[in-house]
């Protein structure tokens, strides 16, 4: 029996309709209407009350017409076409008969205003079903199109927009829901609206396919429902967990604090931490026993702990375990057990400040270090040099009470490491570091070449030594000797480059060259020298002379002063001056009144430099008169004169007695 058919009831638009022309009888190929029909308008229509009479279904007899293609001009508007109410699915008895498929350019008429159709052959149980109210499809008017493949399409109707063309009829297809029966409206406008609905019959496998079981009571079908469910994408299958991994033993496990009852150890991390670090286990074992107690019950986070309620006297072995998820850790011991007992005064080296620093001492010299310490009951002092212990034939250990002196009477270089005191009281120790460094003089270079040769200029290239003295090498100093004499002269003193230029060669000789090394404790002993002799050549090399024009010196005899007339007193010397020059050195001589001066003893001449001197020694009144001085040589001669005047000095008192 087939199902109920659910038809759907959606508020209408309730209008007059006109009165449609009656449509043609079905042919087995409806052509297109005309474009230029205009679509038939009709007037607004009053909606519909909710609670309206139920819609009257078309008797099966009805499908055929209501199937028929009515003209296209006939159809209301789209705002007017009331929405309609789907028919069941199963109504569909019989399918209709194939009729030719609508030309490609009709199109059904748009979901907004479906025709009220009628499927064909629908049973009386079919329309005797209920109602069922449709959901109101927001002012569109579009009918359900779910259900898809379930029932038999039924047409689809669309009314052409106004001014435009017919609507363009389209076979409907196989998701469309079941046939829609028409609304509640007067028999005017179901006749109207059947007579604008274009009929579209489809395929002859789309009406025959079979109506779906069960539908919901909304009349809609899911697609969704009907599809199967889509299978969950699995989850990435998780790696193999890794292998839990211990940690390695706790590191420089040393003891920090004892007295009569309890031992406080300390310790440091291990270097490997494996799959986590959850905490320390401290475990301890008394002297010729092998039962190992726990100290904590729990493992402790922290890198000390306190080992309480102990015998005085007792001699503890003690280790320390890390535990992890991995497991336990190889275990941390000290390295000598501990006795528990008061401590007095811990041991402590007090190093002087200068053995802080590195001390440097010359092969040869005496070592004598005096290293004070504290601590009761009294240390036990050990010494090492790098590690091992010391070798009692090279150096002395004295050891008192208060201090330990190392004593060394000539170093070597062998002597040369680090010295490590060590100060210790039951399980506490002090130790302190000496770092002693023998130096002595650095051998020499290990080559040395002349790079190249040009001039006065010779350029040299060494490298360093390969015994540098056991410390840094401060310079070089090069020296250079003559082939001929042998005598080896400082040329370069303190220089630290591996190559110089050696200049101010002599030409024509040939030189050999030697550097020596130097560090702190001086310059070295040996020097390298060179293989090769640099020869500084003389070929290319001519000296000429300037040619320059000699000077001409000559000069005629020439007064740069004149002499100047004077005035004298008889009784007191006077002189007269001048100066003459002149090439070759001219001859001076004096006249008086154009006579020359001779020999006479009054009179004293001197020339010196050019400058011309007459004096006159206690001149009279008769001295007075014209003084010339003439010069002359080989070029010329020159003359100058003044006049001298003589005065008396007279005496008014011998006037008066007179």
């Amino acid at each position: 029996m087939p199902a109920k058919p659910v038809i759907k009831k959606a508020p209408l638009k309730k209008a007059p309709a006109k009165k449609a022309a009656p449509a043609p009888a079905p042919e087995p190929a409806p052509e297109p209407a005309p474009a230029e029909a205009p679509p038939a308008e009709a007037p607004p229509a009053e909606a519909a009350p909710a609670e309206a009479a139920p819609a009257e279904v078309a008797p099966a007899e009805a499908a055929p017409a209501a199937e028929e293609a009515p003209a296209a001009d006939a159809a209301p508007p789209a705002e007017s076409a009331p929405p309609a109410e789907a028919a069941p699915a199963d109504a569909a008895a019989a399918p209709p008969p194939p009729t030719e498929p609508a030309p490609p350019e009709a199109v059904a008429p748009a979901a907004k205003e479906p025709a009220a159709v009628v499927a064909p052959e629908a049973s009386a149980e079919a329309a005797a079903a209920p109602e069922a109210p449709a959901p109101p499809a927001a002012g569109k008017g579009k009918a359900p199109a779910k259900g898809k493949g379930k029932a038999p399409a039924a047409a689809k109707t669309k009314a052409p927009a106004k001014g435009k063309a017919p609507a363009k009829a389209v076979a409907p297809a196989a998701e469309e829901p079941a046939a829609v029966a028409a609304p509640e409206a007067p028999a005017e406008a179901a006749d109207a609206a059947a007579a604008a609905a274009p009929a579209a019959q489809p395929p002859a496998e789309d009406a025959a396919a079979p109506a779906a079981p069960e539908a919901p009571a909304d009349g809609k079908t899911s697609a969704a429902a009907a599809a199967p469910p889509a299978e969950e994408p699995k989850a990435p299958t998780p790696p193999p967990p890794e292998p839990e991994v211990p940690t390695s033993e706790p590191l420089n496990v040393s003891v920090e604090d004892v007295n009569d009852t309890s031992v406080t150890i300390k310790w440091r991390p291990p270097e490997k931490i494996g799959s986590g670090l959850d905490g320390y286990v401290v475990e301890y074992c008394k002297d010729q026993t092998t039962d190992w107690i726990v100290a904590n019950a729990e493992p402790t986070p922290a890198n000390r702990l306190v080992i309480k309620d102990m015998a005085t006297g007792d001699l503890l072995h003690i280790r320390v375990v890390t535990v992890n998820p991995g497991g336990r850790s190889a275990p941390g011991a000290l390295a000598e057990p501990v006795i528990v007992r008061e401590v007095v005064d811990r041991p402590k080296i007090h190093l002087p400040r200068v053995l802080k620093s590195r001390l440097v001492k010359k092969v040869g010299e005496k070592v004598n270090l005096v290293i004070p310490f504290s601590g009761k009951p009294k240390p036990v002092v050990s010494w090492t040099k790098d590690g091992q212990a010391l070798d009692p034939k090279t150096m002395n250990i004295r050891n008192s009470d208060k201090d330990s002196i190392l004593f060394i009477r000539q170093v070597e270089r062998s002597h040369s490491g680090k010295y490590e005191m060590s100060v210790k009281v039951d399980s506490f120790e002090d130790k302190a570091a000496i770092i002693l460094q023998i130096v002595e003089l650095p051998g020499p270079p290990t080559s040395i070449k002349l790079a190249d040769t040009w001039g006065f200029n010779v350029a040299l290239e060494w490298t360093p030594p390969q015994d540098s003295g056991n410390t840094e090498i401060t310079g070089y100093t090069v020296q250079k000797a003559d082939k001929k004499t042998g005598d080896w002269f400082t040329v370069l003193e303190h220089f630290h480059r591996l190559n110089g230029t050696v200049s101010d060669l002599v030409m024509g000789n040939t030189y050999s060259f030697r550097v020596f090394a130097e560090n702190k404790v001086g310059r070295g002993e040996e020097a390298a020298v060179t293989k090769e002799t640099a020869q500084i050549l003389k070929q290319g090399i001519h000296y000429q002379p300037v040619d320059y024009k000699e000077h001409d010196f000559t000069e005629a005899p020439k007064f740069t002063t004149p002499l100047s007339d004077r005035a004298a007193t008889v009784g007191y010397t006077t002189k007269l001056l001048c100066a003459v020059r002149g090439y070759p050195k001219p001859k001076v001589e004096w006249m008086k009144n154009s006579m020359i001066i001779g020999e006479d003893p009054k009179y004293r001449m001197i020339n010196s430099q050019g400058i011309c001197t007459l004096e006159i020694r206690k001149p009279s009144c008769f001295d007075g008169g014209v003084y010339t001085c003439r010069a002359k040589n080989s070029i010329g001669e020159a003359a100058v004169a003044c006049k001298l005047e003589v005065k008396q000095v007279v005496n008014p008192a011998a006037e008066k007695k007179e």
